[in-house]
């Protein structure tokens, strides 16, 4: 029996271990797939998300389970090669990109930014300027005044002073997009170089960022916004190779930067906290950002609904691209619309798959598909392993 036990309890994790360590190969279009059915989702209700999806302007949706694409479509005209803008989203390549530029010593986040960029950059007098510091323009807390004419300018007499740095918290675009030069400044390169150098080209993505007007645009395919999401879902690293191996400045980027707005990190928003901030508003909310979503949700939120959402607990990434849907700087609201659908994905039935559970047995644990011990009441497929050496599937209802 314990044989049986063993050998149902190794296939199950093997499993696991062949999902975790799934990365699509570099410059090539070839990518697993996972059917959606192996993962008992309804295809009617797939159907009901794109439909959902094309009523909002949607160009592209890529969701991966284990780094595998489940489901990929594309509307208006889109393809898998077409390039389209991140907006916002693409602040945490930034992030990403700093990141890597400290841990090789070109640059520290505690640094003030007047060190690369000058004394003058900002209105602000010389004191109050100097402790303006990368970490201040990661977190969005340097203090300069978000309410000017234009918030996405970056000429000096626009970076005005409103409160000393890191007292307060504002979605303020212009001193973020001042981290292109800092960076570049700090690292003797073009930023488009840095990045394909050090990420880009690594794990097999492509992009470029431009300037149109004041804003440091990133663009890309969809796949690689999704390889992105998935570098982030594996902590940096990339089939065994770390792309930012300095583990106390990722944890720092995805998780809370500062007292103020619990639900940002560097330049990353996150779910699960006891409250947040949005954009043009200094209003703190109450509640998690994406109620109906897991708690360890790490998202990249842009502009027209420019999206990633990263859950490391499930092994998932999935992301939106396309236009306006509304005038928001984040469309978090469509964020959870999203979340509605994916929620609802499992097709239920009445009845149990199995045959009822013989009460002689003695349970010994109920895991998932991917080995994780979960409560029974979970409305997904789960396995029940008895110490005979048995292994029941059922859905449970809840």
């Amino acid at each position: 029996m314990l044989r049986i036990y063993t050998i149902c309890l190794f296939s199950l994790f093997a499993v696991i271990t062949d999902a975790q360590s799934y990365f699509p190969p570099n410059n090539s279009s070839n990518w697993d797939t996972i059917s959606p059915s192996s993962l008992n989702w309804c295809q009617e209700k797939i159907d009901s998300l794109y439909a959902f999806l094309d009523s909002n302007n949607t160009k592209s949706f890529i969701l991966l389970k284990n780094g595998k694409i489940v489901l990929e479509h594309y509307f208006n005209g889109h393809t898998d090669t077409s390039y389209w803008y991140w907006a916002s989203a693409g602040k945490t390549v930034v992030s990403f990109l700093v990141g890597i530029a400290q841990e090789e010593g070109f640059l520290d986040i505690g640094d003030t930014t007047s060190n690369f960029l000058g004394n003058g950059w900002t209105s602000c007098s010389l004191e109050e300027e100097e402790k303006i510091t990368i970490r201040n323009q990661l977190s969005m807390t340097t203090g300069l005044d978000d309410g000017v004419a234009d918030p996405y300018c970056t000429i000096d007499t626009s970076l005005q002073y409103f409160s000393e740095a890191g007292s307060r918290w504002a979605y303020h675009n212009g001193p973020y997009t001042l981290l292109r030069p800092v960076l570049e400044n700090a690292v003797g390169q073009n930023i488009n170089l840095y990045a394909f150098q050090k990420m880009l080209n690594p794990i097999g993505m492509d992009g470029f960022f431009s300037y149109e007007g004041y804003n440091n645009i990133f663009f890309s395919t969809s796949r690689s916004m999704a390889r992105f999401g998935l570098l982030i879902q594996n902590n940096g690293s990339w089939d065994g190779n770390d792309i930012l191996s300095d583990a106390d400045y990722f944890n720092q980027m995805v998780n809370t930067s500062q007292p103020l707005n619990e639900s940002y990190g560097y330049l990353w928003w996150l779910n699960g906290k006891s409250s947040f901030m949005l954009p043009q508003t200094q209003v703190v909310f109450e509640g998690s950002l994406f109620p109906n979503a897991p708690n360890d949700v790490i998202a990249a939120l842009g502009k027209n609904g420019q999206i990633i959402n990263v859950v490391p607990s499930e092994n998932l990434v999935w992301i939106r691209m396309g236009e306006a849907t509304n005038t928001s700087l984040i469309e978090a609201s469509l964020n959870i619309d999203v979340w509605n659908y994916i929620n609802d994905f499992e097709c239920v039935s009445s009845t149990l798959e199995s045959t009822e559970i013989s009460t002689k047995k003695t349970l010994l644990k109920v895991v998932d598909i991917f080995g994780k011990e979960v409560k029974p009441s979970h409305n997904r497929p789960l396995f029940y392993i008895y110490d005979d050496g048995s292994v029941k599937k059922k859905i449970v209802l809840e």
